[in-house]
């Protein structure tokens, strides 16, 4: 049985949790915690000389299971012959060798690397005709319920609250059957098919009732992404809406979460009306916040009674009264804001985020992909150069894949055209240029480009990036582009972070010597990029921090096009005036094959600029209705000690 790694569910945090959570630091933990428990169950089926039956999962989220599954078999001996699986779903219609099918998915992670049994194997057909797919249905539950049951389900959770594709408005006695997948569904799988276009419709999916007769449901979830509808599944009313809350009424389901996912249970969000807490500055400052941003009140009009009325009364009594922790909070909050990202030279610099000395630093931004730094922090970025520091930009990534096909036609025609005008004999851009618009007209919606085809995709994105930086005003000598290998695979699926990454990265930074770090900290990128890159930062960063000119460096996390810092979470927030803001747009436009139809938009229509603009609105407008300063945007930055 799971237990949990940093906290137990009490009686008095049952008011708000319907369902047992267990929290862990991190998904790692958290899966081979799973795995543990799945090992457990076959080893004493095994020993009663029974078949175990596993309900399996695919997706992003169950993939460190599998491979902690396949090291212990590998490692510790661990034997499949007497397991019987039984997945979740399949698109419709999905050949079983396409690289979008679920067949092929758990072949590649788990079944071909295991000794179980070809023939205890199900996973449902996506090549049925359609008119055969109600009896195959059938036949599929029939056969769950001729060996004895699920004994053991593992799950994923959407963003709208589905379980295997039993979207939102499924009922709780749903059978196995064809569905249409929600648009959010399809928007959140894009990215897999190279465009929504090319995303289907529709998929089979094991039903609610048969989860729900499932022995023991163990449900995951890792990442910010899925924090709310991990509240409204676990907090929430039953409802057919998020389809996981019916889980509520299952006799032994858990939910296992990381962190991050975690973030929004109200044993985590507002640990004081749970349990007695011990009111640090970080705690109180959260509290306070969030309390003034739920009473949408100034901080300075919180009263003792609204601390009173919503759990808040030890706070009072220990600091209070009301007046003394707002004037606290109200200057703390203050003290973030700062048009000096780099450091005001010549002032004061107890109560600002950043250093006075040295007035002129190195600094590098670390941009995951060639638009990320213009997007995140395209406002401090140009203001750090025109404040006189040394601004070193590194893209790490080609970004290739992000870029359209019709996109790379026309930059290679360019490049044909250019010869023929100015009469340049290269046979070798004619035959790149034929070899890759054979290739496009030709391509299946599976098929990964070429390398001739990555290489133009690539160059069109270093040239918008070099476009961005030159328009800040850095000189080519501080622009670095990094091509990391781990990027390099021409799919969306990217290798893990690999010793090449991190050594790299150790060479740049050792090379610039900075005394400032820019890393993007926007882990709900939808494609993890982000999250591998910022992994290549901290091993870098860890490695060479005995080197004396770490010990002068401060890194600052920055987030992106798809999220932004909480309100109490934000340690630097840097203004800008509306002249600013047209200028960070400016600078985005020059990210021209991002723009009107990108390839990767997830569950958001707007352009990343709109998105920019409208976080970094956000921001300023909670500063202004905290009653501080009222400012066009700002961008803001987490401070991450190493």
């Amino acid at each position: 049985m799971l237990n949990s790694s940093i906290d137990k569910a009490t009686g008095f945090e049952k008011r708000f949790e319907n369902i047992d959570t267990i929290i862990f630091e991190d998904s790692s933990t958290a899966s081979k915690s799973v795995a543990k428990e799945i090992a457990a169950l076959i080893r004493a089926k095994q020993i009663t000389k029974e078949s175990c039956v596993l309900g399996l999962a695919t997706g992003s989220t169950p993939k460190s299971l599998y491979a902690e599954l396949v090291r212990m078999h590998r490692e510790e001996g661990l034997s499949f012959r007497n397991v019987i699986t039984f997945n979740l779903d399949e698109y419709y219609p999905m050949e079983p060798d396409s690289i979008h099918s679920y067949v092929r998915f758990m072949k590649e992670l788990l079944l071909d690397q295991i000794d179980i049994l070809p023939e205890n194997c199900h996973i449902p057909d996506g090549t049925l005709p359609k008119e055969e797919i109600s009896d195959y249905c059938a036949g599929y539950e029939a056969k769950i319920k001729a060996v004895g049951g699920i004994d053991l389900q593992i799950l994923g959770i959407g963003g709208n609250g589905h379980i295997g594709f039993n979207e939102s408005g499924s009922l709780q006695n749903s059978r196995t059957r064809l569905v249409a997948l929600d648009h959010i569904t399809r928007v959140a799988a894009a990215k897999e098919f190279s465009g929504l276009n090319n995303t289907p419709r529709t998929a089979i999916t094991l039903g609610i009732q048969k989860i729900m007769e499932a022995k023991r449901v163990i449900l995951m979830a890792w990442g910010e992404g899925k924090a709310n509808i991990i509240r409204a599944a676990v907090e929430g009313e039953v409802t057919t809406k998020v389809p996981a809350s019916f889980l509520q009424g299952h006799a032994n389901a858990i939910f296992v979460v990381d962190r991050e996912a975690s973030k929004f249970l109200t044993r985590i969000s507002s640990p004081w009306l749970v349990e007695k807490v011990q009111w640090t500055a970080k705690m109180t400052r959260k509290a306070v916040l969030g309390l003034a941003l739920s009473l949408n009140k100034p901080i300075l009009m919180l009263t003792d009674a609204d601390y009173i009325e919503n759990g808040m009364s030890d706070l009072l009594a220990n600091s209070g009264p009301a007046y003394d922790i707002n004037i606290k909070i109200f200057n703390d909050l203050q003290s973030t804001i700062s048009g000096w990202p780099g450091g005001k030279p010549n002032a004061d610099d107890s109560n600002r985020p950043e250093r006075a000395e040295p007035a002129r630093k190195r600094v590098l931004i670390f941009s995951p992909h060639p638009d990320d730094d213009i997007i995140s922090m395209g406002g401090t970025f140009k203001r750090l150069h025109e404040q006189g520091h040394e601004v070193h930009v590194a893209y790490q990534t080609s970004g290739n894949i992000a870029v359209a096909d019709d996109e790379a036609l026309r930059f290679a025609n360019f490049v044909v055209d250019y010869n023929s005008r100015f009469d340049i004999k290269n046979q070798e851009a004619q035959d790149i240029y034929k070899r890759a618009i054979e290739f496009i007209k030709n391509k299946k919606a599976s098929e990964i480009d070429t390398p001739d085809v990555r290489a133009i995709k690539g160059l069109i994105r270093r040239g918008e990036a070099r476009a961005t930086s030159h328009f800040v005003g850095l000189p080519d000598e501080r622009i670095h582009f990094m091509d990391l290998p781990f990027y390099e695979t021409g799919k969306v699926e990217k290798n893990p972070v690999g010793e090449a990454d991190i050594e790299l990265t150790m060479a740049l930074i050792e090379k610039v010597k900075p005394h400032q770090i820019y890393a993007a900290g926007d882990l709900a990128d939808p494609h993890g990029t982000h999250k591998v890159c910022l992994d290549a930062i901290f091993e870098s960063v860890r490695r060479l921090k005995s080197k004396p000119f770490m010990k002068d460096c401060w890194v600052w996390l920055y987030r992106g096009a798809w999220q932004e810092w909480g309100i109490d979470e934000i340690e630097m927030a840097v203004p800008m005036s509306p002249d600013q803001v047209l200028e960070k747009r400016r600078g985005i436009f020059k990210h021209q094959s991002q723009k009107d139809g990108v390839v990767f938009q997830g569950s958001d229509s707007r352009e990343f600029w709109q998105r920019a603009e409208d976080r970094n609105k956000d921001t300023a407008d909670i500063y202004d209705a905290m009653g501080l300063a009222r400012y066009a945007a700002m961008e803001a930055f987490v401070r991450w000690h190493f």
